[in-house]
């Protein structure tokens, strides 16, 4: 069993024991840390911060962050949806009517939180600047075809989901 260190609270000692248990089946290393009203209830870190297991996770370990908007939106839709303002079944077009150009009227909210709309990339050319017009994305977001049936198969959104949401 991953020796797994640092502190928690007694009612977050689920985290605790998904931490170890991931730890000893999949990750090489990790850390977690949870505040709760700004206070720190869990600070938990164990494992490896290399593949040959030879240097120890540290509680300052670097490492690289990614895709941690896509969470946040996510999280943030379903929120929404918890609290009756968004309808995870709903087509997409409910709420962006323009987003129901080129077959995409069943599009659900859904299909865009799990990446399966079928639209992980833009049409054509883009250049990095375009990526800051959110008008221009979105426009031609809305105008595209989906690459397969919505909800049929997932392709990673990296590039889309944010306009997307």
């Amino acid at each position: 069993m991953t020796d797994v260190k640092g502190t928690y609270e007694p009612r977050f000692a689920a985290v605790h024991a998904a931490l170890a248990e991931s730890l000893d089946k999949d990750d090489v290393g990790a850390s977690v840390a949870v505040y709760l009203d700004g206070e720190p209830v869990v600070d938990l870190w164990g494992g490896y911060a290399d593949a040959d297991r030879s240097v120890g996770w540290e509680r300052d370990t670097l490492t690289g962050v990614n895709s941690t908007t896509k969470n946040m939106t996510a999280l943030c839709a379903l929120v929404l949806a918890d609290r009756g303002l968004l309808e995870l079944s709903a087509p997409v077009c409910a709420y962006w009517p323009e987003f129901s150009a080129a077959g995409k009227e069943r599009v659900l909210v859904r299909h865009v939180l799990s990446h399966t709309a079928g639209l992980p990339e833009l049409p054509g050319p883009t250049a990095v600047e375009d990526l800051y017009d959110w008008e221009t994305v979105t426009a031609r977001l809305a105008a595209q075809a989906p690459a397969w049936e919505p909800g049929t198969a997932a392709g990673y959104h990296a590039l889309t989901f944010g306009y997307l949401r």
